[in-house]
């Protein structure tokens, strides 16, 4: 059996908020590239990105309806959605929806924020890692 090389499973893509010289906030799109390593023997080898450091998590979850209104976040941070659909927006006007399986890392720790949105009908629940500064 011949192995198909995919580029899209050579990436990993995520959203990020930010915030600009002027305390407003932003998105943008990150692409992490992937290597295919041994990298659990004796499994088969699968794509790895380079380490980055975190050192603890927790666990976020936002009633249905919960509003955040306009904050920045309280830390660096991935948060990864596990349940429900959630709506940010960022203070440039951009709004995008996220559902299950999304990635978002908030680096917007000061200025105005982004609001947060549980627009599904039941619970949302994120993963969290905080992550120091880049």
């Amino acid at each position: 059996m011949t192995k198909t090389f995919s580029p899209t499973l050579t990436k990993v893509t995520y959203h990020r908020i930010f915030m600009d010289s002027q305390g407003e906030s932003h998105f943008d799109v990150v692409t992490v590239e992937q290597s295919l390593v041994q990298a659990a023997p004796p499994a088969a080898p699968f794509y790895v990105s380079r380490d980055k450091p975190a050192s603890k998590y927790r666990f976020y979850t936002f009633e249905p309806g919960w509003v955040g209104e306009l904050h920045p976040a309280p830390t660096r941070q991935f948060l990864a959605l596990m349940s429900g659909t959630v709506e940010m927006e960022t203070t440039d006007g951009t709004v995008r929806r996220f559902k299950p399986g999304d990635l978002v890392l908030l680096e917007d720790t000061s200025g105005r924020g982004h609001v947060t949105r549980n627009i599904g009908n039941g619970y949302a629940a994120y993963l969290v890692v905080p992550v120091p500064a880049a």
